[in-house]
């Protein structure tokens, strides 16, 4: 448990999770994608998850324009079901997009062929080809990615922002994906409904400090050099 005292109010935040991808995981997974190496110049690499959702997409999608920005977004299958027309957006605007099955399962909690069959029906969704996976909570099998692996690539991540932790201070929030972002950084947003209140206050913010810097920001491509 973590006190914070922002302006005059005091936040006491119950978060569990890592700003900063563990080093452990890094070397239990080494074939997965956390950090991309690019010397040529500070590049950081923004993805969205859980989307597409009206208005909490688009918004994204308005703030990337602004600082000619791209990013990848992994699309929930249902959610590309009810909301087709973002997703459209998404693709017109030159984004990529990954695959983060059609109902965000735990691979930990999932059987495999269950877990399988639900990124295939995620794949027919989307209607384009993609060879980006994203597993929800990060959490996916031994046995589970063995298989994935034959036709994806799995990205995790380097930074995860934490925007959809309802008890983090959103300046707080911004202050640690600040801190933690670093040139190859793959940053993870949600494009949610949960994470909407804080995600709105942080992009724009980080997206101004990091462009003021000189950095670009890029979607994650195949093929690409994964650093761990």
């Amino acid at each position: 448990m973590k006190s914070y005292i922002v302006g005059h109010k005091s936040y006491t935040t119950l978060s569990f999770f890592l700003h900063k991808a563990n080093f452990l995981l890094r070397t239990v997974y080494p074939e997965f994608w956390w950090k991309i190496e690019d010397d040529a110049e500070p590049t950081i690499y923004l993805t969205f998850d859980d989307g597409p959702i009206p208005e909490v997409t688009e918004f994204v999608l308005e703030q990337l324009d602004k600082h000619a920005a791209q990013a990848t977004f992994f699309c929930i299958g249902d959610n590309v079901r009810k909301h087709r027309d973002v997703l459209y957006k998404v693709l017109e605007a030159g984004h990529k997009v990954g695959n983060h099955t059609f109902n965000h399962l735990n691979g930990w909690k999932t059987e495999d062929e269950l877990y399988l069959e639900n990124i295939q029906k995620c794949q027919q969704q989307l209607g384009i080809e993609t060879k980006l996976f994203r597993p929800p909570y990060g959490r996916i099998k031994k046995t589970q990615v063995a298989q994935v692996m034959e036709n994806y690539s799995i990205v995790m991540w380097d930074v995860l922002t934490g925007d959809f932790d309802r008890n983090l201070p959103a300046d707080v929030c911004l202050r640690k994906t600040i801190q933690y972002t670093e040139p190859g950084s793959i940053v993870v947003f949600h494009d949610s409904l949960k994470a909407w209140p804080t995600m709105r206050y942080v992009l724009p913010r980080m997206l101004a400090h990091f462009a003021e810097r000189g950095y670009s920001f890029r979607a994650v491509q195949q093929p690409v050099y994964a650093a761990y």
